[in-house]
Parts: structure tokens; sequence; C-alpha cells
């Protein structure tokens, strides 16, 4: 029995992919390493530390940073991404995300969102989410970020219930990995090659076959 459906939220329930690349862009830039859509694809899903260290990785410069520099062009990238997502409104929620949570809260099923982002609350409030959403995992109450499970588990412990009753719906390969790691059934979201390790797959969260869930 299905008790509770964890989202992730960029490119999940809203589309967010654009205003990370383009943070990244700019701090990239600032280091002299140019980045392209390629890099950001494995960028999807991760942490804010761990897509900084890819970036410089990718730039051959891993090892030219300290820790306190790279908290500071960490720093500089969230800037640069809340003043691109300071306008969202419930205008920039995908097609068929409230039908989905409306049909989970009248089934009595939870929600939470499990993202990456510590911006995540934020974006929820600016969309007018909040009302359906019963946790969201701050990302910094976990020790590793995905494609480890720690972001799942801590949701289906702040909601009561077993990861076996719950469902992660996912568009990155990492969080992905992270659902079937925490022992849920994943819905991917977006290609199917791609997410070959989810349960299922569909295009869009509006297409999603509810008689899945309950």
């Amino acid at each position: 029995m299905i008790r509770a459906v964890i989202f992730d939220l960029d490119g999940v329930i809203t589309e967010t992919s654009r205003q990370h690349f383009q943070a990244w862009k700019a701090v990239a830039y600032m280091i002299g390493v140019e980045i392209d859509s390629t890099v950001n694809e494995s960028l999807k899903g991760v942490s804010r530390e761990e897509s900084l260290k890819i970036i410089l990785k990718y730039g051959g410069i891993l090892d030219k940073y300290s820790k306190e520099e790279m908290e500071k062009l960490c720093f500089c990238k969230n800037e640069y991404y809340k003043q691109l997502i300071s306008q969202f409104t419930p205008a920039n929620v995908f097609e068929g995300v409230v039908e989905m949570f409306e049909y989970l809260r009248g089934k009595g099923i939870k929600i939470a969102i499990g993202s990456a982002s510590h911006n995540a609350p934020a974006l929820i409030s600016a969309m007018a989410l909040e009302p359906y959403i019963d946790y969201i995992v701050d990302p910094g109450d976990v020790k590793r970020g995905k494609p480890a499970p720690d972001i799942f588990l801590k949701a289906a412990s702040a909601l009561g219930v077993k990861p076996s009753e719950c469902i992660g719906v996912e568009d990155a390969v990492a969080g992905v990995e992270a659902i079937k790691a925490a022992g849920m059934y994943a819905i991917g979201i977006g290609d199917a090659e791609v997410l070959k390790e989810a349960d299922v797959v569909f295009g869009s969260i509006a297409e999603i076959d509810l008689g899945i869930i309950a």
C-alpha cells in the first residue's frame, strides 16, 4: 500500500534547469571554465557542492581551490540563481502537478519534496504549493546527496512511513538511483532510455498513470 509520494522539484514540478545552468555558467566563466549542455546534464540532481566539483574537474582545476574558496563560489552561484528564480509564480508549475497533488490529497496519501536544492521552500511558496506539501527535506539535514538514498529516507522517516510504502518521482539518473537505493518504487520523468533504472517512465507528470499510485 502506497502511503506517500516523494517528488523531486527541478524538472518534475517546475523547470529550473535553465536557471541553474545560467548561474553555473556565470560562475564557471569567473574561474576560466566554459561549460556546455553536456556538462549541465551531469549537474542535475546533485548537490551544489558536488556540482562545483564536477565543473572544477571538467576544467582540470579541481585541486586549485580551497574549501573556503569553493564555499564562496557556491554562494555566488546561489545568489545568481536566486535572482533568476525570484520572479517565479504559480504559472511556473508544470501542467498536471496541481491535479496530481489534489488526487493524492483525496486518497490520503502524503506528499513530500525530496530536492537537492536549498531553495526548495522558497520555490514551493512562490508557486503557491505549500498547502499540498507535508514535508520538504532540507538537504543540509542529510549527510549524503543523491545518488545516495539519504534524502528519500529522510522524507519517509519524517512522514512516518516505511520506504516500501513510498513512491519517488525523479527526472535525473542520480535521483532515480537514490530512490531505488532507498528501497522505493521509482517513477522517472523524461527519457526512458536515460532513466532505465526507474520502474516506469513517463514523459511528464501529467502523463503518470494514477492507477500505479492508488
